[in-house]
């Protein structure tokens, strides 16, 4: 039996349990009349979410700026390089070792100006040709990026040693172009090597094909570094130091064709600095911002994309200009391809006629090794 003092001490905590009770089985959106929700006051801090940083603008400019600038580089590379192409092997012009470094370039630069439609598509729209096509076309870019470089620095040697020492370069000439070939064979190996990378972690990333994995993003700034070092500080490196040779060399002869041997010279190292510099500048500062972790910056980020954009087609117009500065501002090569064009009737014969003898009457050194013309 239960007192009636026991049950006046169980009717508070009854009560209170009644109570919690009521609170506790109360639905959604309900409201107690045993509980003051006004009492409780909820906020969210959305200063701890990240914001997200849109890039409508850029893709936009995407859409008009590089299909505009690709399809004219892929128009002018394509018809440059098959001109270099189909002019040495017409005439079988493979005598010398810049011959062969110049049509290893010229198939280089075709190689990448084959790619660039499928860049523009990748850069305005859903990528829809699957993983091997995204694989092949970074694959083909990164390989025809690093034997372009390598072979524009074989080409500087070649031409030091044809002019500043020319007496040893003609006593090795019988073997110079079976060198120059077994060279052009270890240059596409090695511009092979350097693309694995590419060739490894270029996937299909949401609709964009893109080099991503979580293994490229901890290796993305050494990748970029020497990318850098190999595509753009090498090659800067030995044409500076081949061609301050030359230029000495040709300074200290008194020849007539001096000077334009030398114009050809700043062509080459004027075209080269304008189209590879400020696209490796601007590699180079991403790769530090990389390396920090990034920015929070949405206009700072949008910045880099518009600046990495407008460089990188700068950076592209060189596999159209390579043509015009290695191969057709020689004046052999020059006449080679216009009795090409004769040939095939694109040219008349008497505007053939008119500008060959023109060119004998001007100058008889124009076929010696210290013209041009680096491709003699």
């Amino acid at each position: 039996m239960v007192s009636v003092s026991g049950l006046q001490n169980l009717l508070p905590a009854a009560l209170t349990l009644g109570m919690t009770f009521k609170y506790c089985s109360s639905q959604p959106g309900e409201t107690s009349s045993t509980m003051n929700y006004s009492e409780y006051n909820y906020s969210v801090d959305y200063a701890d979410f990240d914001a997200l940083c849109v890039k409508a603008s850029n893709n936009r400019f995407r859409l008009w700026f590089i299909s505009t600038f690709y399809s004219i580089i892929c128009i002018l590379g394509l018809a440059g390089n098959l001109l270099v192409i189909l002019t040495f092997f017409y005439f079988k012009r493979l005598k010398t070792m810049t011959d062969v470094y110049l049509v290893n370039l010229s198939f280089a630069d075709l190689l990448f100006a084959l790619t660039l439609p499928f860049w523009a598509a990748n850069s305005m729209a859903e990528w829809v040709l699957g993983l091997v096509v995204c694989k092949s076309m970074h694959t083909i870019y990164k390989v025809s990026f690093y034997s372009s470089m390598l072979l524009l620095c074989f080409i500087s040697v070649d031409r030091y040693f044809a002019i500043s020492k020319a007496v040893s370069a003609h006593r090795h000439r019988s073997q110079a172009v079976f060198l120059s070939k077994v060279s052009s064979v270890v240059i596409w190996a090695m511009a092979l090597i350097f693309s694995i990378p590419d060739m490894m972690y270029t996937t299909i990333n949401n609709i964009t094909c893109t080099p991503y994995s979580s293994t490229y993003v901890q290796l993305r700034v050494p990748i970029q570094a020497s990318q850098i070092v190999l595509g753009f500080v090498l090659p800067l490196l030995v044409m500076s130091v081949c061609y301050s040779s030359i230029i000495h060399t040709l300074c200290q002869s008194h020849t007539f064709e001096r000077h334009k041997a030398i114009k050809v010279i700043l062509a080459v190292v004027v075209v080269f600095l304008t189209c590879q510099v400020p696209y490796n500048l601007v590699l180079f500062w991403t790769t530090v911002v990389t390396a920090q972790g990034g920015t929070e910056d949405c206009n700072y980020d949008n910045l880099l994309l518009y600046a990495t954009d407008i460089t990188q087609c700068v950076a592209f117009l060189r596999c159209c200009l390579n043509p015009f500065v290695y191969a057709f501002i020689g004046v052999k090569f020059r006449h080679d391809l216009l009795k090409l064009l004769k040939e095939f009737g694109c040219v008349s014969r008497e505007s053939f006629f008119w500008y060959t003898s023109g060119r004998r009457r001007s100058s008889a050194a124009n076929d010696t090794e210290t013209t041009t013309t680096f491709s003699p």
